[in-house]
């Protein structure tokens, strides 16, 4: 048997997050290793162009801005490869990773910022018309859809904030609410209500959603009753949630009821000393590309704290 690869530092996840964590233990000298995972560049690469990350006044594509920090990591030293993480052993340290099922890496330090999954509808224009007017994040893709209809879809907090973010910009917002009450807190309710130009679609489903080669024109809706209904639309906002993508660390490592790995101290460190989260997988609050990065800053700094006794 081959000797197992050692690593002082593993990354795993390749969004903003990864890539950042990248570049700050590269130049610390950790000599990172970083896997990709099945999405190269996370959540980003889903959205067309990027207009809020600093740095880029004219707006960047989500794939060229991860190809970015990807390169920049690169530069720096670090081993970028493409691999699915699929059992880790973090019970001792050096910890132990599988990679693809067949491969093994020790690591001294564990940074995980594999990122969190938009929940979608499962209908087949959500697929097609993805970053052409189908989007799950209202603050990165709201400011294009001024002066124009847009819809959201679910009932609960997330869906009430970017309906109101939403109405800001646009000039109709419909929500699309599958029961006949919203699941938000009162007062996201009440922001709701009080907007003018948004309009509740009590007890409706989306079964179809209707564009062209330019992007979305539009949605079918079916109501409880079993009545449809069309709207004319540009946005369609799916709000109905994140799914964490930390299946394969749990039960090791601490995670919330929504799986959200939870860090301590305002730091990035979990409960396991040596593994770190950054990015989405450990925030349900702001999920940011520029978030995302400075918590993957944070990483490396408090790993490379970590290996060299330097933390406490």
């Amino acid at each position: 048997m081959s000797e197992m690869e050692k690593t002082k530092c593993l990354i795993i996840g390749s969004g903003p997050a990864g890539y950042t964590a990248a570049i700050y233990a590269s130049r610390a000298n950790l000599n990172p290793v970083l896997y990709e995972g099945l999405q190269i560049g996370g959540q980003l690469t889903t959205t067309t162009e990027v207009e809020n990350f600093p740095g880029y006044p004219q707006g960047i594509t989500g794939v060229q801005l991860m190809d970015d920090l990807k390169q920049q990591a690169v530069r720096f030293g670090a081993d970028v490869r493409f691999g699915m993480i699929t059992k880790v052993n973090f019970s001792k340290r050096p910890f132990t990773v599988t990679v693809d099922d067949n491969k093994h890496i020790q690591a001294e330090t564990v940074i995980i910022a594999t990122g969190a999954t938009a929940k979608y509808l499962g209908l087949p224009g959500e697929e097609k018309f993805k970053g052409m007017g189908v989007s799950a994040c209202a603050t990165c893709d709201g400011f294009f859809y001024r002066k124009k209809d847009v819809a959201v879809v679910g009932g609960g907090d997330t869906a009430c904030e970017e309906a109101v973010y939403l109405a800001g910009l646009a000039r109709k917002v419909y929500m699309i609410v599958r029961r006949n009450v919203l699941r938000a807190t009162t007062i996201m309710q009440q922001r709701v209500m009080n907007t003018p130009n948004i309009e509740i679609l009590w007890e409706y489903q989306t079964v179809e959603i209707t564009g062209n080669e330019n992007g979305v024109t539009g949605a079918t809706l079916v109501h409880n009753s079993g009545e449809e209904k069309t709207i004319t639309v540009d946005g369609f906002f799916l709000a109905i949630g994140h799914q964490p993508n930390t299946e394969v660390f749990k039960p090791a490592v601490e995670t919330d009821e929504h799986g959200y790995i939870v860090t301590h101290e305002k730091t990035t460190k979990t409960n396991i000393a040596g593994v770190f989260a950054a990015g989405d997988v450990q925030d349900p609050h702001y999920r940011q590309g520029i978030t995302a990065a400075a918590s993957g800053c944070m990483a490396a700094i408090d790993a490379e704290r970590f290996l060299t006794g330097a933390e406490n």
